[in-house]
């Protein structure tokens, strides 16, 4: 019996066609989860998670790096004038602002003001 030699190739784009129905119908899950406000609200409001993004210029544990020491930040300023500081940034000290939004800010503030950074 001769083997058609097409049937390999018809094979692929059948499986392709399949991977690419599958790989939609997960993509529009996804995107009804985002435009819902599911998923990554509640995880971008963990502070652990957030000051993260403080990490390469504070260093991993905030013991400072190229920025200041934040583990006792709370010593020096209110929760106010450190969500300031993270909202607007410090153009003498080189700190950047809106490196996080306005409610993550707050977060991180009061984080920071009560200590949690120095654990």
């Amino acid at each position: 019996m001769k083997k058609n030699p097409i049937i390999p190739f018809a094979l692929i784009a059948v499986l392709g066609i399949i991977a690419m129905i599958i790989i939609s119908a997960v993509g529009v899950n996804e995107q009804d989860k985002i435009a819902n406000g599911g998923g990554e609200t509640e995880e971008a409001a963990d502070p652990q998670t957030l000051i993260q993004n403080c990490t390469g210029c504070h260093g991993g544990n905030l013991e400072g790096a190229t920025g200041p020491n934040l583990q006792n930040i709370g010593d020096t300023y209110s929760v106010e004038e450190i969500q300031e500081i993270i909202v607007n940034g410090r153009e003498d000290k080189g700190m950047p602002g809106g490196l996080v939004s306005n409610e993550e800010a707050a977060v991180l503030a009061e984080w920071l003001a009560e200590g949690q950074g120095g654990e």
